[in-house]
């Protein structure tokens, strides 16, 4: 390994990026021999939504959010949905708009502002928040100061260091289980399915947390995967209590090949879910 190369510690892919390069997940570099988001404050998207877009069912119901989005991620699915902004470094995207830099004081205040219209602060979601940890440590506590919330939404590949840093400034979390197949995640998705797992249960522990499963035909659709998903899920502390959203599979991305998930499968997905789970909603309807 060179020594103008720094191994970024944000994610189980422990990227080493040279001087000037950047990591699987197209945000974060090595830029004077340091590894840093290279998107700091900049977004793709703002809007207010209401919670349960996020999707969180049981977290201030009827309230709305400021939800932001800035562009990378660091897994690949074949299926994404914002795959414009997370598949991206942002540089193309870019060009064609006009950039979106937040300060973190300046998007608490602008949370603050729209207490009228029901928000209670800021979600960070559209593409994976986690690679851009610094913007969100610096942003959180502004908010708290406020009396303002800290969601995520996020796919939960996230090393251990980086949990420990994050979650203590996080008040709810919607976390994408995508799969319960270590070679799906692997293969399929580039990610660690034992790193999600590991960050539900430590997110649970400490803050609200709802799932979210997107059931895509032929890879995760099958009654034998929801029940191991499932069990696992009502094992953890509290894990009976935890939401989980089942939604519907459409056609995007490079994952064209296949129809939209049929309604019967998610319904029939959610009766076997409801088997172990308090709370299961099947979405995308």
């Amino acid at each position: 390994m060179s020594e103008n190369t720094v191994v970024c510690g944000i994610c189980p892919h422990h990227c080493a990026i040279g001087e000037g390069g950047r990591g699987k997940c197209r945000a974060r570099g090595t830029r004077n021999g340091k590894n840093v988001p290279l998107l700091y404050g900049i977004m793709s998207s703002v809007a207010l939504d209401p919670i349960e877009k996020k999707p969180l069912r049981r977290f201030y119901p009827g309230s709305t959010i400021l939800s932001v989005g800035s562009f990378g991620c660091n897994l690949n699915c074949p299926f994404c949905q914002n795959w414009e902004i997370s598949m991206t470094d942002g540089n193309t995207y870019l060009q064609d708009i006009d950039s979106h830099y937040l300060a973190p004081d300046v998007l608490a205040d602008m949370a603050d502002g729209l207490r009228d219209r029901g928000n209670i602060g800021v979600a960070f979601t559209y593409n994976e928040p986690t690679i851009c940890l610094e913007y969100i440590l610096d942003t959180a506590p502004l908010l708290r100061e406020k009396g303002l919330k800290t969601v995520l939404v996020t796919n939960g590949c996230v090393e251990d260091q980086t949990a420990k840093r994050l979650l203590p400034h996080v008040d709810a979390l919607n976390i994408d289980l995508k799969s319960f197949d270590t070679e799906i995640y692997r293969k399929t998705l580039g990610g660690d399915l034992d790193t999600v797992k590991r960050f539900i249960e430590r997110a649970a522990a400490q803050c609200h947390v709802e799932l979210t499963t997107l059931i895509v035909p032929g890879m995760n659709d099958s009654e034998a995967e929801m029940r191991s998903l499932t069990s696992w899920t009502a094992s953890l502390p509290g894990g009976k209590e935890i939401p989980l959203h089942i939604t519907r599979f459409f056609p995007r991305y490079r994952m064209t090949d296949r129809a939209a998930t049929e309604r019967k499968t998610v319904l029939r997905l959610t009766e076997i879910a409801r088997e172990k789970l308090s709370y299961v909603y099947p979405g995308n309807m």
